[in-house]
């Protein structure tokens, strides 16, 4: 692949391929340089940092379109970005861009994200990542005011750069764009999914499972998390780290008998 002195974008997701919300990123991405898309062949969701070793990873080229060229693979959101690092690029894209994600990823559903652990995967690279998500599960969702957060946030990581050893997630209100409040810097809210399975009975009488459930938020008044900035028509703009060692316990545990 030929490239120029434009910035090298590369966009991936984990709704697939043909999702609108990929296509609705590239859009935006392709006005700040070329653009290399590598996105699962299929909806990938839920995935989180899951790559695959058991069966053989593929990719093929879909199309070139101006300055956009795309890929798909049957592999993770997480293999997406290792194959272009390791086989696609020719050198290190200046940006990665993820989403935009079809429903939200804020709070502890970060830990399940395909579209974040995609960007998660480049931050190991020590490269810019950016992972969004608009709060609409609908394949049909608008993603008119995602398309102007997304490049404002965008022109922002490119001119100021990100901090090493962090990607940042970004989840939008399903709003208009003149309803949106703006931008807060947030941290990721307490909350789980409360959670339970649906008992089924298939035709040759065996059981099978589906598994539902409703997100409980822990601190609904907290003003710096993810989950109020959406509740009150913000963008919620949570940096994610790689690190994941708790280094307030330490010291405790320096304490123990061992």
């Amino acid at each position: 692949m030929k490239t120029n002195q434009k910035p090298l974008i590369l966009v991936t997701n984990d709704d697939g391929i043909n999702a609108p919300g990929i296509n609705a990123l590239i859009e935006v991405a392709r006005e700040f340089g070329d653009v290399v898309v590598v996105a699962p062949q299929e909806a990938q969701s839920a995935m989180s940092h899951a790559i695959t070793l058991k069966t053989p990873l593929r990719f093929s080229k879909v199309q070139e379109i101006e300055n956009v060229i795309y890929y798909k693979t049957n592999g993770t959101p997480a293999d997406c970005v290792k194959l272009a690092f390791n086989q696609i690029l020719e050198r290190k894209p200046d940006l990665v861009l993820s989403g935009i994600n079809h429903g939200t990823n804020s709070s502890i559903s970060v830990i399940y994200s395909g579209t974040v652990s995609a960007a998660i995967e480049a931050c190991i690279f020590g490269l810019s990542s950016i992972a969004f998500s608009l709060c609409d599960f609908s394949h049909d969702a608008d993603f008119t005011a995602s398309k102007i957060i997304c490049r404002k946030i965008i022109e922002n990581a490119l001119k100021n750069g990100i901090p090493k050893d962090v990607c940042l997630n970004v989840n939008i209100p399903k709003i208009k764009i003149e309803e949106i409040k703006g931008i807060r810097i947030s941290r990721q809210a307490s909350g789980l999914w409360q959670e339970s399975f649906v008992k089924c009975v298939d035709p040759y009488k065996q059981n099978y499972y589906w598994l539902t459930g409703e997100f409980v938020i822990h601190e609904p008044e907290a003003e710096e998390t993810d989950e109020w900035a959406l509740n009150h028509n913000f963008v919620s703009l949570v940096p994610v780290q790689v690190d994941m060692t708790a280094h307030h316990a330490i010291e405790n545990l320096k304490k123990w008998n061992l």
